[in-house]
């Protein structure tokens, strides 16, 4: 009766290495006694007990929140800026047997590449030209990534947070801006005034 028992424990454990179920979106890099054998999936997987072992890859798009950095701009402006980082896995034996781990490699990246390209670019440049920016963010990031079979699907600046000393010096001259147009407003509404007064003087001199 025990041998039964051991008999049955057996055939599950064999059942349990042996079968796999991958879903649409994963795939399973096989490796057989440590070396490469290949790549299965999706659906139904069967391995060889003991001597194969599956590795799951999930090939959906991975998002990563690229926390804030800090970087001196071009024009030695100290600003913090932050960012979102898309990406895919494409060649998943890449991704397993050519890095120990493609989310630590492929953020840390996103990190460094994010300061360099902000710390080359301008203030008036990271405001206004970030479309320019992630674009070239996003072509350095997937150059590196690409040995380990990571795509980058799109990067983004988020957020750029000024010194509080320039966010006062650019809330004055914004208001300073808005004042000036409004006395240009004003005036052009005067001078527009006195011409009617003028016409209607004239019509009724002429009367």
């Amino acid at each position: 009766m025990n041998w039964i028992l051991i008999l049955v424990v057996l055939l599950v454990v064999l059942f349990q290495s042996a079968i796999f179920i991958l879903k649409e979106y994963e795939r399973g890099v096989v490796l057989r006694l440590g070396r490469f054998a290949s790549i299965r999936g999706p659906g139904l997987v069967v391995v060889i007990p003991f001597i194969d072992k599956l590795l799951r890859v999930d090939l959906r798009i991975i998002t990563y929140d690229i926390p804030s950095q800090d970087v001196i701009t071009r024009d030695n402006v100290s600003v913090k800026v932050n960012g979102v980082l898309l990406f895919k896995i494409i060649e998943p034996d890449r991704a397993i047997l050519q890095v120990e781990n493609f989310f630590a490699a492929t953020s840390q990246y996103a990190q460094t590449t994010l300061r360099s390209v902000c710390g080359e670019a301008e203030l008036d440049d990271l405001l206004s030209k970030r479309e320019e920016l992630n674009m070239k963010i996003q072509e350095i990031i997937d150059q590196r990534t690409h040995s380990f079979g990571v795509k980058v699907v799109t990067v983004e600046i988020k957020q750029v947070d000024l010194p509080q000393e320039m966010q006062r010096a650019m809330a004055k001259q914004a208001e300073a801006e808005r004042l000036r147009r409004s006395k240009i407003i004003q005036a052009e509404g005067e001078f527009q005034a006195a011409v009617k007064l003028t016409d209607a003087a004239k019509i009724m001199s002429a009367d």
